[in-house]
């Protein structure tokens, strides 16, 4: 007997419901190229209000959004910071180095998994020869993807940020599961970004929306990027229709804490099962075990490979009831 599938490999794969199809199929839209489409323009300033900057961008994919983010950060050849396995360093096609023209310096993670401490980035930045690379750039991830969803809090956001002050760099926060990281911690998303030259967030991770990122910065900042996303082919017309599910995902924020319980609720299931396991923070759960990814999948558990490790993601559209039967059918 065949077994229904439980579609654990990424929060992406969730599926607008029918309340977001309707808001789509509804939205007041216009020409975002030409004139600025009215419901994208809505959705770009509440998430600017809400991450404590002057204005945002939509763009098509977080990739995007933080390529856009170095391209107006670095210089041919100015050299950037990020923490190991960051999604900007191994995860959006070698953009950074091809694009932006920079060259990536990795971080350790000294703090825990995800979270280099702020002694390391000064560390990283002290002074060389005329020769020496330029660093001109730290770029934080929070929560990191590769590091099992792991957050820091606003005291390290805050020191990390310090450090880079200190050492005359800008930062870019990849904060594509930020939303995640402030219910973790029970703190506004603005806490979590607030200081940053730019922030990207999607809207595509766990909350619903099939598509879409935001960049948010100041005004002359973004009026640039709007410019680097023409140029990269980003630019869409009638965009009113994804910002309206950009607008109705925002409203899901709040779901999250029931993932991040699923994801507490699998992992301890997984280790009463003989799997070594990490303590999720959020909703990515890294774990070794007797199975392989192909092996899960015939019992109807997809899954995917990272670091290493099995990586499983809960998500709006895995139940308790889900993460239950998949501790059963293992």
């Amino acid at each position: 007997m065949g077994f229904a599938a439980i579609d654990l490999r990424s929060d992406t794969v969730t599926r607008p419901d029918a309340a977001m199809r309707r808001a789509m199929a509804d939205a007041e839209v216009g020409d975002d190229v030409l004139d600025h489409d009215p419901t994208m323009a809505r959705l770009e300033e509440r998430v600017a209000s809400e991450l404590g900057y002057d204005d945002a961008l939509w763009v098509p994919s977080g990739s995007m959004g933080n390529l856009i983010a170095l391209m107006l950060h670095l210089q041919r050849g100015d050299a950037f910071l990020a923490p190991e396995n960051a999604h900007v360093l191994g995860s959006e096609l070698g953009t950074a180095a091809w694009l932006a023209q920079g060259m990536p310096r990795v971080l350790p993670h000294d703090a825990g998994p995800g979270r280099p401490t702020p002694e390391t980035v000064s560390a990283a930045t002290a002074a060389g020869p005329y020769f020496a690379l330029k660093t001109t750039l730290l770029c934080l991830e929070n929560t990191h993807n590769f590091a099992g969803g792991s957050v820091f809090d606003v005291a390290e956001w805050k020191a990390l940020l310090g450090a880079a002050r200190t050492a005359g760099l800008l930062v870019h926060l990849d904060g594509a599961r930020v939303w995640n990281a402030a219910v973790a911690l029970g703190v506004q998303p603005g806490d979590l970004t607030s200081g940053a030259d730019t922030v990207q967030v999607c809207l595509s991770k766990g909350l619903g929306a099939p598509v879409g990122s935001m960049l948010a910065s100041d005004s002359a900042r973004i009026a640039e990027a709007r410019r680097i996303r023409k140029m990269l082919g980003g630019g869409v017309r009638q965009g009113g229709i994804l910002a309206a599910a950009g607008l109705l995902a925002l409203d899901n924020i709040g779901s999250l804490a029931g993932d991040h319980a699923n994801a507490k609720l699998l992992a301890d299931g997984l280790r009463e099962r003989g799997w070594t396991v990490e303590d999720p923070q959020t909703n990515i759960v890294l774990a070794d075990g007797p199975l392989s990814v192909a092996e899960l999948a015939d019992l109807g558990i997809a899954a995917v490979t990272v670091v290493g490790k099995i990586r499983f993601v809960t998500h709006r559209d895995v139940s308790e009831a889900d993460i239950r039967e998949t501790l059963d059918r293992l």
